[in-house]
């Protein structure tokens, strides 16, 4: 193979390897939410990664992407399939295959992967984890309420504070209300108004200017991509703005003035405010108030199937990058109400709502309000000195297994350091170490690497180093599971 014949070895983009920290954190954080999900009497549901590209429909923001914004490829037969996007089109899909035969409403959670063909960003890749819950069959607003409850108990209990993240509510049904004011209502002004909805939903990362420009001729982007623009009047774009900007500070202040904009002017209007009224007092006898849950005109949501309530969930405290500058992650959690969403299949309407927390964005703002400090300890590991005696050292590892420690045994064949670099690598806390001299003794060594790496940035005396040895212990063979037990749990009182 030549020079140019070798691929080159690189993620694409918007694609990222993990490694067992951030694997393991994701697993401790999905088995929480799942708990939450669990305990309100949601059961788990698994779709395939694929589905048909015609029952997952057309409803991501990203046009300008090709596929619209999915991944898709054709079968042999011809037939076009799509990654996923979401978890709750594929439970569209599995309710109108099984309508008969589920309980109505029906409850049921969801974990995995879906993907997106979109621009990556800080927190924001084209794969990426999802742990939905949805009641399908039950109107608003008693259902929409209790998914925002059961969405903040899920936030805390995957690890953020209560008072370090809220949830913001709109409806759609608002939304149309507003677009009828600006004489974009009815079939013929579709287009414009999902252009509008589209710009719209931009406002909180690109601000007013932004947003002026998507609601006018368009903008052009950072990487010089031009986004069409809407093409609203000046004085129409400069309604959606004011719109936008005029959420009050408490809830029952914000469906006021709606219901002042919408009363005589639009049905769908003043039927968004009226859900919206119903859920938030629901919220607050509940104990949710602004808080906690607010009114928010800027949310917009940017997936075409919603129909009614629609919420996200954001942290309140920005994170710094190096430059100090303040690092936006989007939305940790949201969800909404998609009533015509199974009538795609059914030709009835089924009432739904469902929330979705982003796990992978939700673990990447907590990394780095952290400090990028996620760790993970490692196994113990087993030196292997002689190899005659490797049935010896299995049995280390499996005593130390069966009383709860993590441990594996070397096999790379090489030497005493260079096994002790792979357990410094491997992060493992403790080495155990039995040569032809500690058997002969009836003893093994445990050396204790989290201490000795401590030891080894504050001693500069090489000499008090090696004469102190104050890293490592030598124990009776039998004492070895203890010994190391005590270690890992900070007894180091030898």
């Amino acid at each position: 193979m030549t020079r140019t014949d070798k691929p080159k070895a690189r993620t694409a983009r918007g694609f990222r390897d993990r490694l067992g920290a951030e694997i393991a954190a994701e697993r401790d954080m999905l088995a929480r939410i799942s708990e939450v999900y669990e305990s309100w009497g949601f059961d788990p549901l698994d779709t395939p990664a694929l589905e048909y590209t015609d029952a997952l429909g057309k409803f991501l923001p990203d046009v300008d992407r090709p596929n619209d914004g999915v991944f898709s490829l054709q079968d042999d037969d011809e037939q076009w399939l799509s990654l996923r996007y979401d978890l709750t089109a594929p439970l569209a899909r599995f309710v109108a295959e099984n309508y008969d035969a589920l309980p109505k409403p029906f409850r049921r959670y969801a974990v995995g992967p879906v993907w997106r063909n979109e621009k990556p960003g800080p927190g924001r890749y084209r794969q990426f984890t999802q742990c939905d819950a949805d009641t399908v069959g039950a109107p608003a607003p008693f259902a929409d309420a209790e998914c925002i409850a059961m969405l903040a108990e899920a936030i805390e209990a995957a690890g953020v504070g209560r008072q370090d993240f809220i949830i913001r509510i709109n409806d759609r049904n608002v939304l149309t209300g507003l677009l009828e004011t600006i004489g974009l209502g009815g079939d013929d002004s579709a287009p414009q108004r999902l252009k509008v909805l589209r710009a719209m939903d931009k406002f909180t990362r690109l601000g007013d200017q932004g947003v002026r420009q998507l609601l006018g001729i368009g903008r052009k982007d950072e990487s010089g991509d031009f986004t069409e623009g809407a093409r609203l009047e000046d004085v129409d774009a400069e309604r959606v703005i004011t719109f936008m900007k005029s959420s009050a500070p408490t809830n029952v202040q914000s469906c006021s003035r709606l219901m002042e904009l919408f009363e005589g002017r639009s049905a769908a209007g003043a039927k968004g405010v009226e859900t919206l009224s119903a859920i938030t007092e629901l919220l607050k006898t509940a104990g949710y108030d602004e808080s906690r849950v607010i009114i928010d005109l800027t949310i917009i949501r940017g997936l075409e199937y919603y129909t009614g309530p629609v919420f996200e969930a954001e942290l309140l405290t920005a994170p710094l990058d190096e430059q100090g500058r303040p690092v936006r992650f989007g939305a940790i959690a949201s969800g909404g109400r998609y009533d015509d969403l199974v009538r795609r299949f059914k030709g009835v309407e089924v009432p739904a709502v469902g929330v979705s927390v982003g796990v992978s964005r939700l673990l990447a703002a907590l990394d780095f309000v952290r400090g990028r400090s996620l760790e993970e300890r490692g196994p113990v590991v087993v030196l292997a000195l002689e190899k005659d005696r490797m049935a010896d050292y299995q049995a280390m590892a499996a005593e130390l297994r069966r009383a709860g420690v993590r441990a594996e045994v070397y096999l790379g064949g090489a030497g005493m350091k260079a096994q002790l670099k792979y357990a410094d690598k491997r992060g493992a806390p403790l080495a155990v170490i039995q040569g032809s001299d500690e058997r002969a003794r009836g003893e093994v060594t445990i050396k204790d690497l989290v201490l000795g790496a401590r030891l080894a940035r504050e001693i500069e005396d090489n000499v008090k180093w090696r004469e102190g040895q104050a890293a490592q212990i030598s124990v009776p063979r039998a004492q070895m599971v203890d010994a190391a037990k005590r270690i890992i749990e900070g007894d180091r009182a030898w």
